[in-house]
């Protein structure tokens, strides 16, 4: 058809004028939004651990705002943090004795008694631990962290103590053992050792190798049961 007669012309391939199908391409790609790259995923969510202590963290702050009269993170000290705990034992589920109950010393009390329950010792620790992080991360000086003073060191011990008299239930720290390894190697070289000077006196090849087999299970078998 002849250009000059009103009709589309087709566009000429050495031109690098793009035609109208390579335009509206164009046009469609850059109005469908990007893709996010595959290796991206959300954030994880956090751990048991700091959402108990992000709760333990408002609920001090809540009980600091309904104290009588209201107080302040930074004015807040060691008393009050025995006092929250304190405060803590109406939601406790350990059931103390006193000393005038009959059952006073009893870790398993044959029938109910009319004694408070309370906070154990365990928990009120774990706490105390949670709260002392969640201050020096909120931007607290150690110094000045009231969960460390010592009337709050005194306090929890006198309540695991306190707690162990009144159910019966010393308190002992566990000590973890140890795998006594120095041991495991010194049997496992006086096998070998006696081993290798029973070949050289067998004068065997036979009794050789299997005086080096009996001392290599010799060993493996010292190592087995010290570990």
């Amino acid at each position: 058809m002849d250009p000059t007669s009103g009709g589309t012309a087709a566009p000429d391939p050495s031109s690098g004028v793009p035609g109208p199908s390579a335009a509206t391409a164009g046009s469609s790609s850059a109005s469908q939004p990007r893709q996010k790259p595959e290796g991206s995923s959300p954030p994880a969510p956090p751990s048991r651990y700091e959402s108990q202590k992000r709760r333990d963290w408002n609920t001090f702050l809540q009980y600091l705002r309904n104290h009588k009269p209201p107080l302040t993170l930074a004015r807040s000290s060691g008393a009050h943090v025995i006092e929250f705990l304190k405060y803590l034992d109406q939601f406790g589920k350990t059931k103390v004795h006193i000393t005038s109950c009959p059952y006073f010393g009893h870790s398993n009390p044959p029938a109910p008694c009319s004694c408070q329950f309370k906070q154990a010792w365990g928990s009120l620790d774990a706490l105390i631990g949670r709260l002392r992080a969640a201050y020096d991360e909120n931007g607290g000086l150690p110094e000045s962290n009231p969960f460390g003073a010592r009337a709050v060191r005194i306090y929890l011990r006198e309540v695991r103590e306190d707690q162990a008299k009144a159910r019966g239930i010393p308190y002992e720290k566990k000590k973890r053992k140890r795998p006594n390894v120095s041991v495991a190697v010194a049997a496992a070289s006086v096998s070998v050792e006696a081993a290798a000077a029973g070949s050289n006196s067998g004068g065997g090849e036979g009794s050789g190798g299997d005086s080096s087999a009996a001392a290599t299970s010799v060993a493996a078998a010292a190592a087995t049961t010290t570990v």
